[in-house]
């Protein structure tokens, strides 16, 4: 069998989620976590290596000489040097498309979190509050409807129209904006990115990150949207300029945030973020519902087993 090593476990499952449809398939070493400078130790003399975050650089594939195949937990690949993949003739596949649904809904998980304030009005009830109440209902923090209101959806891919379809559930008014208009243009209102956040109630980034990207959300951009809005990112941090938006949260400019990405993460102690107003941030779980894992591994399975029999897939070495 051929030799293969998982490199960050851990990034994967902590136990719920049986890595056996991989191990089977190989002589394989499993690692919880390897830090950066062991992976080219740990990688040894192995032609396959399966990874979610480790950075598989050029030095990297100079002390590993058998390294053929990179199988990636994820649909982004920017972890792995593609031009010294190439040089080398190794494949790197990913896995695209695999957390659609789960990242469209989380995003509304965001969403509904400040429109319905249920953790607020849970607690009042948890802390016995509603007992001393004269009144059978409640009148405290803000609800909102998300009928009639207007959704800006930044990258129009599998997940911007996932979303796209759970908004006009709520009765939404869509706004997309896109570099690549889709064929299909039902049911949404194609817009410039200067007219959609002067339009949108809510928000949502869902493209790449891409140095055309990079602190798309910024001072500037920040400054085109409503007092009233609220801004979702679950795509990449990267893509928000945070001490822009950390002044334009307890300023008042817009009225929230929520997020699932940061631009490093973990979160640093001193993220701009950290205790802004009306700021609410997940650590990166859009992706992670037990479904969604199941079947990322059963996915890069798939791909594994296309290499294995010489029918590759997913091959991101252009």
């Amino acid at each position: 069998m051929k030799k293969a090593v998982i490199l960050d476990a851990s990034t994967v499952t902590d136990g719920d989620v049986s890595l056996e449809p991989l191990t089977s398939l190989c002589d394989t070493k499993v690692y919880p976590l390897s830090a950066e400078g062991e992976v080219a130790e740990r990688i040894g003399d192995a032609e396959i290596v399966l990874t979610n975050k480790c950075r598989i650089t050029k030095e990297v594939f100079a002390r590993c000489p058998n390294l053929r195949y990179i199988g990636i937990f994820a649909t982004g690949f920017n972890n792995v040097d593609i031009a010294a993949a190439k040089e080398r003739g190794a494949v790197v596949s990913n896995v695209p498309g695999y957390s659609t649904d789960s990242v469209a809904q989380h995003t509304f998980a965001l969403i509904l979190h400040y429109y319905s304030s249920v953790s607020k009005y849970s607690d009042y009830t948890s802390g016995g509050e509603w007992c001393y109440s004269k009144l059978f209902t409640h009148f405290g923090p803000p609800l909102f409807e998300l009928s009639g209101k207007t959704i800006g959806i930044i990258g129009y891919g599998s997940i911007g129209k996932a979303v796209a379809k759970i908004a006009k559930a709520f009765n939404m008014n869509v706004a997309v904006y896109t570099r690549t208009p889709p064929k299909d243009t039902s049911g949404i209102n194609l817009m410039s990115l200067e007219e959609l956040l002067r339009q949108s109630d809510i928000v949502t980034l869902h493209c790449p990150l891409t140095p055309k990207t990079e602190k798309l959300i910024n001072e500037r951009t920040l400054s085109l949207m409503k007092p009233s809005a609220m801004l979702i990112n679950t795509s990449r941090g990267g893509t928000v300029d945070e001490q822009a938006l950390r002044k334009a949260l307890d300023s008042g400019k817009i009225a929230a945030f929520g997020a699932d990405v940061l631009t490093v993460e973990p979160m640093s102690r001193d993220c701009p973020l950290l205790g802004a107003k009306n700021c609410f941030i997940t650590p990166h779980i859009a992706w992670a519902p037990l479904e969604t894992r199941i079947r990322l591994v059963g996915l890069v399975k798939d791909n594994l087993e296309g290499y294995l029999s010489g029918k590759i897939k997913n091959n991101v070495v252009m």
